[in-house]
């Protein structure tokens, strides 16, 4: 049986701990695999700033995470997620996951990435010297995700 965890948090992430969480915790889950997003430094910026749909975002991110787990048959999925005002340097997104194999762990938790960037609904906000804007989702981030669909639905035809 999968362990799913997910959560938006509007305090700290810390990374070290949720990777701790999941090495050594099953000692049947040859692949640990994790990625960790955080703010970049980018000119003239100060800030980050992340809103949510309450409700609806923790179920995207279950729903994702959910479908990682059956498709690649983990032992442990794992997304949090920061909302609220960061800085550059500071953790913003944590996905990890533990199957049977690295391959396994590895191609879900990059699944789990870019599905997340497209189907749960995040706003960012960017500060810099110069004022605020908000930004949309970026081509690159829905080119993502549609390559992780794509391989699932040849895969299933």
């Amino acid at each position: 049986m999968t362990r799913i965890d997910t959560g938006i948090l509007d305090t700290a992430l810390d990374p070290a701990a949720a990777l701790a969480r999941l090495a050594g915790a099953d000692l049947s889950a040859g692949g640990v695999a994790s990625f960790l997003g955080q703010v970049r430094q980018e000119d003239g910026l100060t800030a980050l700033e992340l809103e949510h749909y309450p409700g609806v975002t923790e179920q995207a991110l279950a729903r994702i995470a959910l479908t990682a787990a059956e498709r690649w048959q983990l032992h442990r999925a794992v997304i949090h997620h920061r909302v609220g005002r960061m800085t550059p340097g500071e953790p913003i997104v944590f996905v990890g996951a533990t199957a049977p194999h690295r391959r396994a762990a590895l191609d879900a938790v990059g699944y789990m990435i870019d599905l997340l960037k497209t189907e749960a609904p995040f706003w960012k906000r960017v500060h810099t010297d110069s004022g605020s804007h908000w930004v949309g989702a970026a081509d690159t981030d829905r080119q993502a995700a549609d390559f992780w669909l794509d391989q699932m639905a040849s895969e299933d035809a």
